[in-house]
């Protein structure tokens, strides 16, 4: 198995966020065209944030966004900005298509979707939080360690 975690000084993490937004409106703009320019800008807006899109994926009212993200940001002000700097860059590129859509300079809803994601389930991590301390850990743990070869 292929290990995510990324390091920075002082910290080891691996935080990936599953993202929806919606046209405004509902109204369904997003071409073949326009969701390959979106997965572009999308990609280059979380690069400047330290962060990665791993997958993009779309309808013609709704984008889903799954990203790897750095542990020192505020969530909100990062979807923000890449609905604010997506919305502007389909804009300028798609503005005949889009104005049939929308009189104002508008394109993604205010509201979004925001969902952690990971590679345990709840119930998984649960049980072992709950599980620190324990002489069961403490023996796993131990055996775990004999059977690594020195490093």
């Amino acid at each position: 198995m292929h290990n995510t975690n990324r390091s920075s000084s002082h910290a080891v993490f691996n935080i990936k966020l599953h993202i929806v937004l919606v046209t405004k409106y509902r109204r369904k703009t997003l071409t073949p065209a326009l969701l390959d320019y979106l997965k572009e800008a999308f990609a280059d807006c979380l690069t400047a944030w330290r962060c990665k899109l791993v997958e993009f994926g779309g309808e013609p009212d709704h984008v889903h966004l799954l990203i790897d993200i750095h542990p020192a940001l505020d969530i909100s002000v990062l979807i923000n900005n890449l609905k604010t700097a997506s919305a502007r860059r389909a804009r300028n590129r798609f503005a005949e298509h889009l104005a049939p859509f929308y009189r104002k300079p508008q394109f993604w809803h205010r509201a979004y979707f925001v969902g952690s994601v990971g590679g345990a389930t709840l119930e998984t991590v649960r049980a072992y939080v709950d599980a620190q301390g324990t002489e069961e850990h403490a023996r796993k743990s131990a055996a775990k360690s004999k059977s690594k070869p020195p490093a």
